[in-house]
Formats: C-alpha cells, structure tokens, sequence
C-alpha cells in the first residue's frame, strides 16, 4: 500500500471517531516502518486543543486501532494540535483560513514552479486564488499537493 493510499485510508476510519468525540481530523501523517512506525494526528476544535483532550482523544483511537489494525507492524500513536502552520486539506479549511498567508505545493509544476507563498484571498468550489507578488494565482483544489498555513 502506498503512503497516500495508507494516509486516505486513515482519515477515512479516525476522522468518524474523531468527529465524534467533538474535534476536527485536520491531518495524519502514517510512517509505517518495522517495529518503529509511527502514526499522528493533528486535531483542532474552536475552543482549542488541552493536553486532556488529545489524551482522550489517544485512548479512544488507539482502541479502534486495535479493531482495525490498518498500519503494519508496530508503530507509536501520538495526537496534537494542528501548530501555526497548520495543513488545509479540505475546501473547508481554506475557507476558513481566507484572508491568511498560505504555501501551496502543486502535484505538477506549472510554468516551472510547484509552489507557491501567498495571501488566500478567494476560496471557491473547485479551487482557491492566491495573490503573490502582487498577482493572483488561481489553483484548482485537485492540482494541490499541500497545503499550510505559512505565518510570517
């Protein structure tokens, strides 16, 4: 399985849970590797994130994880917040995050450059506008490889 599909796989079984115990899935990063992987996730919530809650949110995972056993191997589950420089995954959380600075990486170059630092000045249903140097770049949400936000 490759790193996406494992990653894709992930958000698809904790996101749920997760949701259901009040936070937001904003990311996960899978390293699977032989007998030290490691798996995180980065949670959000509008009031913050505690210490507490990515304790709770810890237990509750690491038992579906034990249902489930999605990663081979062993690996350490660690949960946090999501940091200043968050990721933005969905369409959500560009809108969100519009009027903030934001770096871009694109799957494929375009005009040979993949990425791009910017102020988020649109959020759309199919893509995002950034203004960079002074010109606005549109991307669709399907040309994005990552995204952060990028504070100064």
């Amino acid at each position: 399985m490759t790193a996406t599909a494992l990653r894709d796989r992930l958000i698809g079984l904790l996101e749920p849970l997760v949701e259901q115990l009040g936070f937001e899935l904003v990311d996960v990063e899978a390293n699977a590797g032989r007998g030290s992987g490691l798996l995180r996730l980065y949670i959000d919530s509008p009031a913050g994130v505690t210490v507490d809650d990515c304790e709770r949110v810890s237990r509750e995972v690491s038992a579906l994880l034990d249902v489930e056993d999605p990663m081979p191997g062993a690996f350490t589950l660690e949960v946090s917040s999501p940091g200043f420089d968050r990721v933005l995954r969905k369409p959500a959380h560009y809108a969100r995050f519009r009027g903030e600075r934001v770096r871009v990486e694109l799957a494929e170059a375009r005009d040979g450059r993949r990425r791009y630092t910017g102020l988020l000045v649109a959020v759309g249903e199919d893509g995002i506008e950034l203004e960079v140097d002074g010109e606005i770049v549109a991307m669709n949400f399907a040309a994005i490889d990552r995204a952060r936000l990028a504070p100064l």
